[in-house]
């Protein structure tokens, strides 16, 4: 049953998949405007936001997974994270959609901060009608000529790509497996809810060891020339579609993630 607190963590679900999926965005921008650094800086903002929502979801869920409990109706936990992993893919495929909306938004937060050099302001802009009739002349619809090529781009392997989509699903999983695992070895909840780190901790040696080097690699080969942008923008595609790709396979992990974490908090 679909009521308003499993909404809320629906929505708060897509919202921070959303962000994290418009984050590639500002890499393109960075690109088409020459200020890396700078796109960075609006790349982490986001990854911050994503990362500050996501400290919230946990309470949410555990309260959802203590009141299905408390109310006998603790068999239908299962359908509730699968709903949370479902929003999760949905909010990533809008997310990608509006990339290229993103790349323009972002292009122009660049222009804007060059000359005022104020977050608070740049919010504050965003907020305005100004900023709103920006973001309405910054939709696109995402073109798929970038993509007729089935070429490799440069500086991404199909090894990248597939690392990228466990990375993503595992972060994905994480928290939503330690959670239902508390249902499943309910006499050690309170230690399965502090397992995520068990699941997310190898997905995010993978990003930050493996896959945003590469990334990182490219985006600087785009600046200097060695890669053409259009291959560039192929490139964060797939890295996107990997990403959607991960929220899935989220969902197939979800069950051996959680029996994974009740395991080792009943045995360790």
């Amino acid at each position: 049953m679909i009521d308003l607190p499993l909404v809320t963590i629906l929505l708060l679900t897509g919202f921070i998949n959303l962000i994290g999926a418009l984050a590639y965005a500002a890499r393109i921008a960075g690109v088409r405007t020459r200020r890396i650094a700078m796109s960075f800086a609006l790349f982490n903002i986001l990854v911050l936001f994503s990362r500050t929502s996501n400290s919230f979801l946990g309470p949410f869920l555990a309260k959802r997974i203590e009141t299905r409990i408390h109310d006998g109706s603790g068999a239908s936990l299962f359908i509730d994270m699968q709903f949370v992993l479902a929003a999760a893919s949905v909010a990533t495929l809008i997310g990608i959609l509006l990339v290229p909306t993103g790349q323009r938004m972002f292009a122009t937060a660049i222009g804007w901060y060059q000359t005022n050099r104020s977050t608070t302001k740049l919010a504050l802009k965003a907020m305005s009608r100004s900023g709103l009739r920006t973001a309405h002349q910054s939709l696109r619809i995402p073109s798929l000529a970038h993509l007729k090529s089935w070429s490799m781009p440069k500086g991404i392997s199909w090894g990248v790509l597939i690392a990228n989509c466990l990375a993503q699903s595992l972060l994905a999983v994480g928290v939503v497996a330690s959670l239902y695992a508390g249902y499943l070895a309910p006499e050690f909840r309170v230690t399965a809810s502090q397992l995520s780190a068990l699941i997310n901790g190898f997905a995010t040696i993978l990003l930050f060891a493996f896959i945003d080097p590469q990334l990182s690699v490219m985006t600087d080969d785009a600046v200097e020339g060695k890669v053409g942008e259009g291959e560039f923008r192929r490139a964060i595609m797939l890295i996107s579609l990997s990403r959607l790709a991960g929220t899935i396979l989220a969902q197939l992990l979800l069950m051996p993630a959680a029996l994974l974490i009740a395991y080792v908090a009943v045995h360790v």
